[in-house]
């Protein structure tokens, strides 16, 4: 697996920002609705979260541009921010399959064709 970009990295940084606030709105959630104790936690989380997500939507673009991840990769990037917490699977599949790694770097950790070929 290839090293991380300097823009993949900031991509897991956002990543993982967004998955923090999603879970400190949840939280406020439940103290709001479920509690009745407090807003407080909705009313900071709301608005850190609002912010986190149009951060998380642009350097995902911006990403998606620099590191080439293609259509597909870039949606299920950008829809991995709707559901909580899924910002934190999608930076781990990222990762793991190599596409917060420079494309040059991707493309040569990339097994060659004759490398596929069953040894006799």
């Amino acid at each position: 697996m290839p090293a991380m970009s300097r823009f993949g990295r900031l991509f897991a940084i956002v990543a993982w920002i967004e998955a923090f606030t999603w879970a400190g709105l949840l939280v406020g959630m439940f103290l709001k609705y479920v509690t009745e104790t407090t807003e407080a936690g909705v009313w900071l989380f709301g608005r850190l979260h609002g912010g986190a997500f149009v951060l998380f939507v642009a350097v995902t673009l911006f990403v998606a541009v620099k590191l080439r991840w293609g259509w597909f990769r870039t949606l299920v990037a950008l829809a991995s921010s709707i559901p909580p917490l899924f910002t934190l699977l999608a930076e781990w599949w990222l990762k793991r399959t190599g596409y917060l790694a420079d494309p040059g770097d991707r493309d040569a950790a990339a097994p060659e064709p004759a490398d596929l070929q069953p040894t006799r």
